[in-house]
């Protein structure tokens, strides 16, 4: 075993805090969040079954202890929403996996694995029990299914306002001679090829939510959840038609579009869960670039922001971020967008990155504060960090899954699993194979 020698292993070693299998292991990291009303739990990758369990895991206990009412997730809207419905009682999935199912765009395991199965099939037994107001909520963040979003306007319409629906699809009518490749539209109005569908997208967001109060007050109205849904959907149109433009500009301004949609969603979310008595608190899941801090990253340093780095300016001390990582192990991914699922190995970590630092502390599993006085000096000078996301490229990881952060001022925590191991998706296909061991470690949270 290789130990770490220097001034931040030596601080790092006497100040994290080992994970042994202990519920007591995270009173750190709860002892942190405090009375914090929005807890961003983040991920190294979108296919590690361990960053699924652990932040399940931890979101129970926020929900059972804590009071949380809600989980946002980095998903379409409309594939959440149905299971939000069938966790809360509200619609006729017959079980979790088949409320799973609308999760069908690549890349389907994000959601539809074994980890999320068990955590969704968890909330519904415990919403089951509880009130209807208070039953706990699961909602998407993302903006890429526009028109998955536009056939839920349009079905709002048609039962609130037909008259209204019959504009509504006119005005989205403006897709149809793309045929539902939105890249090729994003490329033909990004140049001028084709008119855009700006204004129309607009014209229908601003009009529903102008109507809003009149549909609240008809009779048949009597789900306000239904017009929010609705009204949502129709922020998802008009910011995706603005984001597939962006795609064919800089990267700086799509990730911009991408990440501030997904705070204003959650803002919005917090808005209409709320009371006056109780503001709602919402636990986040997506992925560390997206939840830690973009400005003590070189992307932010490059003009992106994200949704962590909002959260903090928007709501200061009422936002907590939770980063994941890993030393190895195996990973869920794809070679390309749109391909198959793969059990791939990750590559052992490189030199100078914070997975090789935490690797050679020699302690399998540990949360750090990175706050705390030790981890503040030894966290806040740069290092690579390793980022994979639906797509792994091993023999390009330099490249394609590294940036220099600063991990102090990006994360108000962290939590290093060193060897982790692929979540299994419920849809399998011949290039994931099934030969490790499942975990027999005890969560203990």
């Amino acid at each position: 075993m290789i130990h770490a020698t220097g001034s931040a292993a030596d601080l790092l070693r006497t100040a994290v805090h080992p994970l042994r299998g202990e519920r007591s292991d995270f009173d750190p990291l709860f002892k942190r969040i405090g009375d914090a009303r929005l807890v961003l739990l983040g991920e190294a990758s979108h296919g590690t079954h361990d960053f699924y369990r652990i932040r399940a895991e931890i979101t129970k206990r926020l929900i059972i202890d804590h009071g949380f009412s809600a989980v946002a997730v980095e998903a379409d809207w409309p594939d959440a929403y149905r299971v939000n419905r069938y966790v809360r009682g509200l619609n006729d999935d017959a079980d979790a996996s088949e409320a799973l199912l609308g999760f069908v765009r690549f890349p389907q395991w994000m959601w539809r694995n074994a980890d999320v199965l068990d955590f969704v099939g968890w909330l519904r037994a415990f919403n089951d029990g509880r009130a209807d107001a208070r039953r706990v909520g699961f909602y998407g963040l993302d903006l890429y299914s526009l028109h998955a979003s536009i056939d839920a306007v349009l079905q709002y319409l048609d039962t609130a306002d037909p008259a209204a629906s019959s504009r509504a699809r006119a005005r989205y009518a403006c897709f149809d001679r793309f045929d539902r490749d939105l890249q090729s539209y994003g490329y033909a109005a990004s140049l001028g090829l084709t008119p855009s569908c700006e204004t129309d997208v607009v014209a229908q967001l601003v009009e529903l939510r102008r109507a809003a109060a009149t549909y609240l007050r008809r009779d048949h109205q009597d789900l306000p959840d239904d017009l929010f849904y609705a009204a949502q959907n129709a922020l998802v149109v008009a910011n995706a038609e603005r984001y597939y433009r962006a795609m064919f500009g800089s990267r700086a301004l799509s990730w911009n579009l991408r990440d501030g949609h997904m705070a204003d969603t959650l803002d919005a979310l917090v808005t209409h869960l709320s009371t006056a008595s109780a503001p709602a608190k919402v636990v986040v899941w997506a992925h560390n670039s997206h939840l830690g801090d973009a400005r003590a990253t070189e992307q932010g340093r490059s003009g992106e922001i994200n949704l962590g780095q909002l959260l903090r300016e928007r709501h200061g001390p009422q936002t907590v971020a939770v980063g994941f990582s890993t030393y190895g192990g195996t990973v869920t991914a794809a070679s390309g967008w749109d391909e198959a699922a793969e059990r791939k190995t990750v590559r052992p970590a490189l030199p100078n990155s914070y997975e090789l630092l935490f690797h050679q502390l020699a302690i399998p599993n540990f949360l750090v504060i990175t706050g705390e006085p030790g981890p503040a000096t030894a966290l806040t000078p740069a290092r690579l960090q390793r980022a994979i996301g639906v797509i792994y490229h091993p023999e390009t990881e330099r490249q394609s899954h590294y940036y220099h952060a600063q991990l102090a001022n990006q994360f108000d925590a962290m939590l290093h699993y060193d060897v982790t191991r692929a979540v299994e998706p419920l849809d399998r296909g011949a290039l994931w194979s099934t030969d490790e061991v499942p975990e027999s470690f005890p969560t203990a949270l």
